[in-house]
């Protein structure tokens, strides 16, 4: 399906979504940035990596009110979903009440709240399960085989294991990959062949395309080839067809006409706000100003738990 010809593969790929959602509906996330700081893995993507000279220093967790006020703002500013990301390996025991705090206090608000926090255990699984959470992120990036070409600090499988974990917990799962990392075709599709037979696909899949950053591993890397990235959108869409397909990071690199074709091909979900973790990402205004060309409108919030 990957090498069909393009407009084949968008025509099938627009049966799908229009099958399962509203083709003209975009569910709108925003990103809290709660802890940046360097850590002790060596992700070859990561800005904030100690393995590599990016200069970001580390800095204590964000204030559990503070993360509550900009899940306030972002309501506000029509998002439904709130993410809460923290660049650890693994969070540590001492670090879970004030997690648990974050998740019940977006949930207050009546949005959805998804949160990446690194590897989990069954037991900080289940915490963040009875605090309400929605979603828990926690990315595959790659395919199996080229996983250890980008990381070594821990394994394909522990990803999948954390997956498994808040999967039990009844967490939906939020899972995708990174585009541009010096992967081939076939990795693109391994990765998303993975994805979608694990016991249940990802209800959310964060498509990204490297950000590359000065100092890290990959910050020579060659750009991805728009087309290349469409039809890679488009087979998400298809082989996961009732999943929200996430534009996330490198948007501001992407042509107006790029994220048109995305949208088309099955992607219906990004992430709004100026920041996405430790990358900007494109402002409101100019999304607004883009959905009202497209004629697209903001998802309506599903029902939490």
């Amino acid at each position: 399906m990957y090498h069909l010809p393009f407009n084949d593969l968008l025509f099938r790929a627009q049966q799908v979504h229009r099958a399962h959602f509203d083709p003209n509906a975009i569910q709108m996330s925003r990103c809290c940035r709660s802890r940046p700081m360097a850590v002790r893995k060596d992700c070859g993507y990561c800005s904030q990596s100690a393995h590599y000279p990016t200069g970001l220093k580390a800095s204590k967790l964000m204030e559990v009110e503070r993360v509550i006020a900009e899940a306030r703002k972002a309501k506000e500013g029509g998002a439904t979903r709130y993410s809460m990301g923290a660049a650890w390996r693994n969070p540590k025991e001492r670090d879970m009440d004030a997690l648990v705090a974050m998740v019940q206090g977006a949930k207050a608000l009546g949005m959805e709240t998804c949160m990446t926090a690194g590897m989990l255990t069954p037991e900080q699984s289940g915490k963040l399960a009875d605090a309400g959470l929605d979603y828990y992120n926690h990315n595959i990036d790659t395919s199996e085989r080229y996983y250890s070409e980008i990381i070594t600090t821990r394994t394909f499988e522990d990803r999948l294991e954390t997956l498994g974990y808040v999967r039990d917990a009844g967490i939906k799962v939020c899972a995708g990959g990174i585009l541009g990392m010096g992967e081939t075709f076939e990795d693109r599709i391994s990765m998303l062949v993975t994805l979608a037979n694990l016991p249940a696909p990802p209800e959310s899949v964060p498509i990204n395309i490297l950000i590359s950053i000065p100092g890290s591993k990959l910050g020579d890397a060659e750009p991805v080839d728009p087309i290349d990235f469409v039809r890679t959108i488009a087979l998400a869409r298809i082989l996961m067809p009732s999943s929200h397909v996430r534009l996330s990071a490198g948007r501001t690199d992407m042509s107006d006409e790029m994220q048109a074709l995305c949208f088309f091909a099955g992607a219906n979900s990004i992430f709004v706000g100026d920041t996405l973790l430790t990358v900007d990402n494109p402002g409101e205004d100019h999304d607004a100003a883009l959905f009202c060309r497209l004629g697209l409108k903001p998802m309506q919030s599903e029902p939490t738990r």
